[in-house]
């Protein structure tokens, strides 16, 4: 943009916001490598979508930002003009306890929504280690958390959502709609879109009872095999976990699988002593049962100090093939690479420390890659240093088939390609 362009646009975003709202950006607003213009803070929709006509008026790109968490999720963007703070969109608007439903805006902080619906025995069944994860956040990188494994992620728990479009025109599906954009659920479009689409602005979603009491069950085993086995008899148990988690320190020591149950008072305890011996038994090992989760729950390995964060999956029966690929490739590579997460689904993350080479790191994305792909699975790369992802695709390859309907579905709601340009799949 030209200087007069650029104070042409300063003065229309002021007049649209107030001059309060439209701060200058610093070095800490940079998003990968773009550092944007300028900082509009919005407290709600009606702001958002007076930013985002302002920025369709004078061709500004706009990258969303709620906590910050997750800002480093992605593809860098190939510019920003603008960066749409929604933090000041604080609030959780409506908490219907009757009907188990909670409606909160996109910068409302997880942990702000879980204290208010847990005043009346309610949880909103998303997990998310970062303090400062928002609503808005966790649906645009599509969060979740253990508990995924009973109570599904964020597509299956939002039923309604409020959406700003690149022109600033509100939609919304579910719940009390604004205007409802025909042939799209937006709900579940708009999970995992990066800000690629749109801006969320507020969701609404169904809630479960809280538990009155958890207990978790762990057992360590020594390879990948003998993991896998453990994953499987917890998935057709008759206890039901909550969630199947496992925790593999880098270098292929012993595996430890975890279960989560919950439920009442009491019946949760004889339930997970219950679950204890009959795993112990079938695996011919010492089952655990504890009333607080393992240090390692719920958390990404490495963090802090994970310089890339590498997520991959497969067909939860090959659980086994899985760990023993990763393996491999931390052996080949030289890369140390410490596994955790879901081993009822097949879904793990792994965190490179700092000191490896951009170089290395590539090759230990790319050597994982190939096996996921061979099990008919996929690998991303969660977050790294621009030098590797210059050196490699975070985001893999995409069947053209989807990825030609990802780019109608671009078009239509984005046409200009200014909202989070090229930080999804594909270079969208």
């Amino acid at each position: 943009m030209s200087a007069v362009t650029e104070e042409t646009a300063l003065r229309a975003l002021r007049e649209a916001l107030g001059h309060e709202w439209v701060t200058e950006a610093a070095e800490t607003d940079r998003v990968g490598t773009s550092r944007p213009r300028w900082v509009v803070h919005a407290d709600g929709t009606e702001r958002a979508a007076a930013a985002l006509r302002v920025a369709a008026e004078h061709g500004m790109s706009v990258v969303p930002r709620g906590g910050g968490s997750k800002l480093d999720r992605g593809e860098s963007p190939e510019r920003a003009d603008l960066l749409l703070d929604l933090s000041a969109a604080d609030e959780v608007v409506e908490h219907a306890a009757g009907d188990l439903v909670v409606r909160a805006k996109a910068g409302t902080p997880l942990r702000e929504v879980q204290r208010t619906v847990s005043g009346a025995g309610q949880q909103l069944s998303l997990e998310d280690p970062h303090p400062t994860a928002t609503i808005g956040g966790m649906i645009a990188t599509r969060s979740a958390g253990p508990c995924r494994y009973l109570h599904g992620g964020v597509r299956d728990l939002i039923i309604g959502i409020t959406v700003v479009c690149a022109d600033g025109t509100v939609a919304s599906s579910g719940g009390k709609v604004v205007k409802n954009v025909a042939g799209y659920d937006l709900g579940k479009l708009f999970t995992g879109s990066y800000g690629t689409l749109g801006v969320v602005t507020e969701a609404i979603f169904r809630l479960h009872p809280l538990a009155e009491e958890r207990r978790w069950v762990a057992v360590t085993l020594p390879d990948p095999r003998a993991a896998a086995e453990a994953a499987r008899l917890l998935r057709v148990s008759r206890a039901m976990p909550t969630a199947v988690e496992l925790d593999r320190p880098a270098g292929q020591g012993p595996i430890t699988v975890c279960a989560e149950l919950e439920g009442r008072s009491g019946v949760t305890r004889e339930r997970a002593a219950e679950l204890a011996r009959s795993l112990g038994e079938e695996l011919g090992r010492t089952c655990e049962v504890s009333g607080t989760a393992p240090e390692w729950w719920g958390r990404p390995p490495g963090e802090p100090g994970a310089s890339t964060g590498i997520r991959m999956a497969s067909r939860p029966a090959d659980l086994a093939e899985l760990l023993e690929g990763a393996g491999r490739v931390e052996e080949e590579t030289g890369v140390a690479l410490p596994l955790r997460g879901s081993a009822g689904l097949a879904v793990l993350d792994a965190g490179v420390a700092d000191g490896s080479s951009d170089e290395s790191v590539a090759a230990l994305v790319e050597g994982i890659r190939s096996r996921t792909t061979a099990l008919d699975g996929h690998t991303t790369v969660s977050w790294a240093p621009e030098g590797v992802k210059r050196l490699v695709d975070v985001w893999g390859p995409v069947q053209p088939g989807a990825l030609t309907l990802m780019r109608r579905t671009k078009d239509q709601f984005d046409p200009e390609h200014r909202l989070a340009p090229g930080r999804f799949v594909g270079g969208l």
